[in-house]
């Protein structure tokens, strides 16, 4: 079912080219996309990235090589991949400009482990931005992500969107 989530209806509720912005992205981010799925959003923040580096991190090994296999057939280099144990991602400590996750958050189990993690591998000043959209059934509210995120050391910086689909913000101050 994993081609569910290539589907271009997606556009409606959240594009590439409006994640890339609400990232503020720049071509030499560092940045870690958690929960990647197929890569639906890999590809086009990929190449946006032409100095940086992407890292897709996700706890499922199908997907990570679906998503190996569309960037490769782009002929994109700059990826890596990283399979996840569902409680500690072993990367190294302040090395992302960026991390985003997009109907990922209310998926993941131990919320609270992640989020440190997230704090950990995050560099001064860096964004972290989850995305919600309308549909999904482990959706969480702006204002159940503001708690987590603000109770783990993060500061709100911006938001996207409505209650119904939203991008959130935090910076690591």
């Amino acid at each position: 079912m994993a081609f569910t989530l290539l589907l271009p209806l997606r556009n409606i509720f959240l594009s590439p080219k409006q994640l890339i912005m609400r990232l503020e992205l720049k071509e030499d981010s560092s940045v870690l996309e958690v929960g990647p799925g197929p890569g639906y959003f890999s590809i086009p923040i990929a190449k946006r990235l032409q100095t940086g580096r992407l890292v897709l991190a996700d706890i499922q090994q199908e997907m990570l090589e679906y998503a190996r296999k569309r960037i490769q057939k782009k002929r994109i280099e700059n990826v890596d991949y990283y399979l996840c144990d569902g409680k500690k991602i072993d990367l190294q400590d302040e090395s992302f400009d960026r991390i985003f996750m997009v109907t990922v958050i209310g998926e993941i189990e131990n919320k609270q482990d992640y989020i440190r993690e997230f704090y950990r591998l995050m560099k001064k000043d860096g964004i972290i931005s989850i995305s919600e959209l309308a549909g999904d059934p482990d959706k969480l509210t702006i204002s159940e992500v503001k708690d987590l995120f603000e109770n783990s050391g993060f500061e709100f910086y911006k938001i996207y969107g409505n209650d119904k689909n939203y991008t959130i913000n935090f910076v690591k101050k």
